[in-house]
């Protein structure tokens, strides 16, 4: 498993709830892009449409440039298809309907050749949130350097 693109201010600004392992629709000179690692998350979210598809809106895939002729009309932010079960999609649905609940991409990587993105029902945090972790993390340093030290 080879991850291509991490979506780092996702776990900064959000605390990640349940995580699912979907597959994504790409095109071929997409796919060869992707396993370059010109794919960019920031930004990116997943919306499921009322037929029950799931799609994730706004990564950027950067144009494969051996593959011009292909790709004239090739637009990087297009909307593209995530693969899941209709019993993980209809749950999605549920949960991300709840107030303050959304569903991100944390991560896009391959497995056996494919290429797969980590999605995420993930929940905001708020400022002083992110304080007490931070908090929480530099006592932890401190513990452990002192212990460390002492042995």
């Amino acid at each position: 498993m080879a991850i291509l693109a991490e979506n780092k201010k996702v776990i900064h600004n959000y605390q990640i709830l349940e995580k699912y392992e979907a597959g994504l629709v790409l095109s071929g000179p997409e796919v060869k892009s992707v396993k370059k690692g010109q794919i960019n998350l920031k930004g990116s979210y997943i919306t499921i449409s009322p037929n029950q598809e799931a799609w994730l809106i706004n990564a950027h895939i950067a144009p494969y440039p051996p593959a011009k002729r292909e790709q004239k009309d090739y637009n990087p932010l297009r909307k593209r298809k995530i693969l899941l079960h209709k019993k993980e999609i209809i749950s999605l649905l549920g949960k991300s309907k709840q107030k303050g609940l959304t569903i991100l991409p944390l991560k896009v990587y391959t497995k056996h050749g494919f290429v797969k993105i980590e999605i995420g029902l993930a929940k905001g945090k708020k400022k002083y949130d992110k304080r007490e972790l931070i908090k929480k993390r530099e006592t932890e340093r401190k513990i452990r350097r002192a212990l460390r030290g002492k042995v």
